[in-house]
């Protein structure tokens, strides 16, 4: 069974850093894209950084390139959103969800398993 954990999520000020963690466990890691999405109160759900397991290439939005780094420790099946610089416009819940394929558009449509996702709240 496929299963994704999120942890890391929390309340901080502007301008601060937090660090998402998606454990993964129920699949071969290295066979399956990896990313992040988050959905905002009012708001569809939206890519945000994404990793293939083909060539780790990355994928960022425009709204955090700079600001977010995703990395993955396959040894721990884990995948990190390393979120700095953070924005009241960042608060939203955020998801990891995965796929098996190794390349990603990083479009929510693609992404077969799901998270039960992580609150991220930026304050003013």
């Amino acid at each position: 069974e496929v299963q994704l954990v999120e942890s890391g999520g929390g309340l901080v000020q502007a301008g601060g850093s937090l660090r998402l963690s998606c454990a993964a466990s129920g699949f071969t890691f290295d066979d399956y894209a990896i990313g992040w999405f988050r959905q905002a109160p009012g708001k569809e759900r939206e890519g945000v950084s994404c990793i293939s397991s083909s060539d780790g290439s990355t994928y960022y939005a425009d709204s955090v390139k700079g600001r977010f780094t995703i990395s993955s420790d396959n040894a721990k099946n884990t995948v990190y959103l390393q979120m700095n610089s953070l924005k009241p416009e960042d608060t939203a819940v955020y998801y990891c969800a995965a796929v098996p394929s190794r390349d990603s558009y990083c479009s929510v449509y693609e992404y077969d398993y799901w998270g039960q996702g992580t609150q991220v709240t930026v304050s003013s």
